[in-house]
């Protein structure tokens, strides 16, 4: 048996809300399996995304570096063709980089044209990839408009729908994502009016357990082979549509549900960029009851069912062996308000938008110690990548990747000089909100600067901030951003929103260590500057500029 690290599998959920595992404290949702992984490893309770949005946060994930870095901002802006991520890390140090899900990249075609990389080529279809391997890709969203399809790639999983003998051209909505209503008509899982019904396909053919399933293909598939691998399983789910099949649909009832964490205050005068999403379409529903009442059941049971599905893959990889040289990794993209605050989805920086579930096993000896603790310091969803570098034997080049790497915790040691904040931001100029504000793009931006006590929002053009006292108020109730007995808190916030910013980010072609090596060597290449006869130096250093003239 061997307990050293050979293979990490990285497992992301989209919209997973750290409060709703039964690890974190969910009073009714038992997720035994994500519970048993936790008490393998290490659950780490503050966990911050880099940014509240789908594509940002997860290009943060893939470089290890922040949305203030990368610049892929929002869904749908590429990632520049020129950023190294985990699989060019990885591949540097001889593991393979897999891919099997989504990752929500946009890739940058007028940066792969502008330096001829073909998609077919290995490295132009890398680059296309957020630098995977792709086992297979597929980002879930096949809805369809008058204006065509959201997504115009083709869907992996489409195709295994129609062999599974689902007709029509979008089984994705027509089945895995709608039910049937009493009399025989399509109830769209975009209505969240039949979020109580059945989706209308066998649960083993619905998305969730699809991919569990192409993860075990891909486990079969390297049977006896030696090269390593990270593989990254990126589920479709709980995202919305919100609707799950049988029998997930009715394994909970509204006498189930959390109450909703918001105040009639948050309503009186707010934060100009926090009023606009509260009062967008998707804040709107989730302020009514028989919203959450019908939805959140169902986002429950699309959890357990990803939890039931996890529990099928432990037990492969237990009965195959690989739990003794497998790191696994489970976490998500982003929360979802539900209603919390007023809100729906997760445009904002509250704890169920901004904070993630985050749980690391390790199966080396050195982790035997911390198994089934929690670590509460403050982690970034940059920090993965670090992680996964040094896992795999490397040094974490430090000057690309900003995230620190999570193995002292995770081996019972303390890192030195261990971050004081962590950073989230936000790029809102897409979407109507900011048009409803009149903000120009540059200036319809977010950030987010929280400690263990303190969480300060700052937005650009013109706007105060937002401030929340998290120890005497960790419901984020009570914005404090335009009091004057809080003057001297939020300059200190502001001071390290400052510092960061002046952090080096930028200068990623050469390392300190190359930098270090560089001083001093320069007047042996010849260039020697503020000398007046030469004697100031060692002759060596002179030679080829003295004797007889030409």
């Amino acid at each position: 048996m061997s307990r050293k690290i050979r293979n990490i599998l990285f497992i992301m959920y989209d919209q997973l809300r750290f409060d709703y595992l039964s690890c974190a404290g969910h009073p009714w949702l038992e997720t035994p399996h994500m519970d048993a992984l936790a008490a393998r490893g290490v659950r780490f309770s503050r966990c911050y995304v880099q940014s509240p949005v789908c594509g940002a946060s997860r290009m943060s994930y893939y470089t290890g570096r922040y949305v203030h870095s990368h610049g892929a901002a929002w869904n749908n802006f590429p990632l520049k063709v020129g950023e190294q991520t985990i699989g060019d890390h990885l591949r540097k140090l001889g593991m393979q980089s897999w891919l099997i899900g989504k990752t929500h990249m946009k890739v940058d075609e007028e940066g792969m044209e502008r330096l001829g990389l073909a998609r077919d080529s290995i490295v132009g279809a890398r680059v296309s990839e957020c630098g995977f391997d792709v086992y297979l890709r597929d980002d879930g969203l096949w809805s369809e408009g008058p204006d065509g399809f959201y997504d115009s790639r083709r869907s992996p999983y489409n195709e295994y729908l129609k062999t599974r003998g689902y007709p029509g051209d979008n089984p994705w909505h027509d089945f895995a994502n709608s039910g049937v209503t009493e009399d025989g008509e399509m109830a769209s899982g975009w209505f969240m009016k039949h979020a109580d019904k059945p989706a209308n396909i066998d649960n083993s053919d619905s998305e969730t357990p699809w991919l569990t399933s192409r993860m075990i293909d891909f486990l079969a598939d390297r049977e006896g082979e030696d090269a390593p691998w990270l593989c990254h399983l990126s589920y479709i789910k709980p995202h919305w549509p919100y609707i799950v099949p049988a029998p997930y649909h009715e394994m909970y009832g509204r006498n189930q549900i959390l109450p909703a964490r918001k105040h009639p205050g948050e309503r009186d005068d707010p934060h100009p960029v926090y009023g606009a999403f509260q009062a967008n379409a998707i804040g709107q529903a989730f302020s009514r009851d028989e919203v959450r009442e019908k939805v959140i059941p169902a986002y429950m049971g699309l959890i357990k069912q990803c939890d039931d599905e996890l529990g099928r893959l432990m037990a492969h990889l237990q009965e195959t062996g690989r739990l003794d040289d497998t790191m696994i990794v489970l976490t998500s993209d982003h929360g979802d308000y539900l209603g919390d605050h007023w809100l729906g989805e997760k445009d904002l920086f509250h704890e169920q938008s901004v904070k993630v579930p985050l749980i690391v096993y390790d199966p080396s000896p050195e982790a035997d110690a911390t198994r089934g603790t929690v670590c509460d310091e403050l982690i970034e969803s940059i920090d993965l990548a670090a992680t996964f570098i040094e896992a795999a034997g490397g040094k974490v080049p430090a000057h690309v990747v900003e995230g620190r790497s999570l193995r002292p915790f995770l081996h019972g040691e303390a890192p030195e000089n261990w971050r004081d904040f962590a950073v989230s931001e936000y790029d809102y100029s897409a979407t109507p909100m900011a048009v409803k504000l009149g903000m120009e793009p540059r200036d319809a931006r977010l950030f987010m600067i929280t400690d263990k006590r303190w969480k300060l929002m700052h937005a650009e053009g013109g706007l105060r901030p937002m401030l929340f006292d998290l120890e005497n108020d960790p419901e984020e109730y009570l914005d404090l951003g335009d009091s004057p007995d809080h003057a001297e808190i939020i300059d200190m916030m502001y001071e390290r929103l400052a510092r960061w910013a002046r952090r080096m980010a930028q200068r990623t072609a050469i390392s300190d260590d190359t930098i270090n090596a560089m001083r001093g060597r320069s007047r042996r290449k010849g260039v020697l500057l503020g000398l007046y006869d030469g004697d100031e130096v060692d002759p060596e250093l002179t030679v080829k500029y003295r004797g007889p003239a030409a």
